[in-house]
């Protein structure tokens, strides 16, 4: 961290992570420390496996989405994360904006 310039990516998943943390895997290997990656989760497993595949940071649950989103430069995930009720009903309609 504290890299000049550095972004701040967003990986949004839910249900078990598997797929935010392959995005977090691949992330890591390209970008290596020029990027901040932030693990957001739907739920708290979610956000445990994203942290095990090596995101910087990490947090659970809507409210948690919904306020760090605004300050990311990149936000990737699942095509769910912007559908309501998606993610058998993870994804809340206020995520989905």
């Amino acid at each position: 961290m504290g890299v000049k310039n550095q972004k701040k990516v967003c990986v949004i998943d839910g249900q078990g992570g598997g797929i935010g943390s392959a995005i977090i895997k691949k992330l890591k290997e390209r970008f290596e420390e020029r990027i901040e990656i932030i693990a957001l989760g739907t739920n708290a497993i979610a956000t445990a496996q994203m942290l095990k595949a090596k995101a910087n940071k990490g947090a659970s649950g809507s409210n948690a989405i919904v306020q760090t989103v605004k300050k990311a430069d990149v936000i990737i995930g699942p095509v769910g994360i912007i559908i309501p009720n998606a993610m058998m009903g993870e994804v809340t309609p206020l995520m989905a904006e």
